[in-house]
């Protein structure tokens, strides 16, 4: 999978989290189901008036989870969403039908379509949706112009048909009920088929798609499963059964997960994006505070090495003119204003590094192939120190939404302060480890750990604010930047000692929303460094 590709993926890495909560769901879906066991068959009475509540709220489920999914896939354009949010705007549709030909529940309307219509609809409800799923399941990820509003044109006028040529060929459909409560044998081949749908369907989306998304849609196909064992097995297919209504609440059930997932993930995304909005107006203020001291810091960086430059040319000078010319020593000078032109030069390009207008940009980022970039371009000086430069990591990570430029100068100025740190200590194991890992609540994690002398507590505590440098002839300046960047992400940097010698810089990101490009396994970060 390109490079591309892996950025168009916004899902997150399934958690454990995640996992507990739809491993307990499960088990309550089990619990529920041996509960119901005993009373499957028993008959209820009067409860045809429930069918028309029962289809109502389950069209509202469906036809709003249609919704949510196709405006995530008209923000991002992956094939798999499509399938996905058409199979639940079928399923919508073919309630209402499904409902109003139902025996015994609009008697007054004079809406007798026949006995077999009814079991045709929720035949056409039962095995449609697996079979959606299967396409969301195998379908390729990539990126896709088709309009979702033309999509779902069509899902309508595909389920119009389908609808129309159920009513019209009603006297030829197979016998699938023995009376209005009662299914015949050959009803039988419709669950088992659905069974087998929904196995293979589980089966494919833990293989090839391991993503939040996929793990629910495998819990709504298990409650989808419950639902038909006992509709059509342990409530023996009797319709009105209280086997047969507790699997419609399984039913709902099901049809809310995704729902439910989804305005859970949108939440967080406004969550997410207001945390970002104030942290972006903190660090405007902090910068607009800085710029302050910034500029009286700037002409004092830039007067120094031009107020050596002119000595060192006033003492060229003076050599030169002398009646025995002393060409060794005009040769230091000039060497001497030399190094204090690239000083200069450093300083007014680490300026325009921190605030050139490109490093605005933002997209969403493979940071594990930043950091491995960051980390292999500091391992070329870094040897000429002895100081050997190690990256390890998880091997997925979501991608994040960031600006490249700006997030590999933070990873550079973090990792060569680790080198300084490292080369100026005592001899002791010269290392600098570059972490990647993901966080139990989603963020993703950066942090980089020197074996140096380490950091006093005191420095520590400011040492992000401008002007605090714990390296001779230092600006001051970087910290800040890295500072003012992660928090403009939306995220936070700290420094912690590191045992039992050193400093460890940490900062975490948050991680891009919800999709269903399912994360393959990647490679380590360790692989993209080499």
């Amino acid at each position: 999978m390109s490079g591309s590709e892996d950025q168009m993926e916004t899902s997150f890495r399934v958690t454990r989290l995640q996992l507990a909560v739809a491993g307990g769901l499960s088990l309550a879906l089990v619990a529920l189901f041996v509960a119901t066991m005993p009373f499957a068959r028993l008959p209820t009475h009067d409860t045809e008036i429930l069918v028309p509540a029962y289809a109502a709220a389950t069209f509202v489920l469906e036809a709003m989870t249609a919704a949510l999914l196709f405006a995530l896939y008209s923000a991002r354009r992956q094939l798999p969403l499509l399938f996905l949010a058409s199979g639940y705007l079928f399923g919508a549709l073919m309630l209402a039908p499904w409902a109003l030909t139902f025996p015994g529940v609009f008697t007054g309307f004079d809406m007798d379509a026949g006995l077999q219509v009814t079991a045709a609809f929720g035949l056409l409800r039962r095995l449609a949706f697996p079979l959606f799923v299967l396409a969301y399941a195998l379908a390729p990820r990539r990126e896709i112009a088709t309009n979702a509003a033309l999509v779902a044109v069509s899902v309508c006028l595909g389920a119009t048909v389908l609808i129309e040529a159920t009513l019209f060929f009603r006297d030829w459909l197979p016998p699938l009920m023995r009376d209005g409560r009662q299914v015949n044998l050959l009803w039988q081949v419709v669950p088992a088929l659905a069974m087998m749908l929904y196995a293979v369907d589980i089966v494919l989306l833990l293989w090839f798609r391991r993503s939040a998304l996929s793990l629910w849609v495998c819990i709504v196909l298990f409650s989808l499963s419950i639902e038909l064992l006992l509709i059509s097995y342990l409530g023996g297919g009797t319709r009105l059964s209280v086997g047969w209504w507790a699997g419609r609440l399984y039913g709902l059930v099901a049809m809310s997960i995704i729902l439910l997932v989804l305005i859970a993930q949108t939440t967080l995304v406004h969550v997410r994006l207001a945390r970002t909005v104030a942290a972006e107006l903190r660090s405007r203020e902090k910068r607009l505070t800085a710029m302050e001291a910034l500029s009286a810091s700037i002409a004092h960086e830039i007067n120094q090495p031009l107020a050596s430059m002119v000595t060192n040319a006033d003492a060229a000078l003076r050599w030169l003119s002398k009646a025995e010319p002393r060409i060794d020593k005009a040769e230091l000078a000039l060497r001497r204003i030399v190094e204090d032109g690239h000083r200069a030069n450093g300083v007014v390009a680490g300026i325009r590094t921190m605030f050139t207008k490109g490093t605005r940009e933002r997209a969403e980022l493979d940071l594990a192939a930043i950091v491995a970039q960051a980390a292999s371009e500091a391992a070329r000086d870094a040897r000429h120190f002895g100081v050997e430069i190690a990256v390890e990591g998880e091997r997925e990570v979501p991608p994040v939404i960031g600006n490249a430029v700006q997030l590999h100068h933070v990873l550079r100025n973090l990792i060569e302060n680790a080198v300084d740190a490292v080369r100026t200590a005592p001899l002791r194991a010269r290392r600098v480890t570059v972490r990647l890992t993901q966080e139990p609540h989603g963020d993703v994690h950066v942090c980089v750990a020197d074996t140096g002398a380490g950091i006093a507590a005191e420095v520590a505590e400011r040492l992000f604010d401008p002007f605090v440098t714990t390296k001779p002839g230092g600006m001051g300046m970087g910290l800040m930047f890295c500072r003012a960047v992660v928090e403009a992400h939306g995220g936070s940097i700290w420094v912690s000692a590191n045992t039992p010698h050193g400093a460890i810089f940490h900062f975490s990101l948050p991680v891009a929303i919800l999709s269903v490009a399912d994360a393959q396994t990647r490679p380590s970060v360790e692989e993209k460094a080499r």
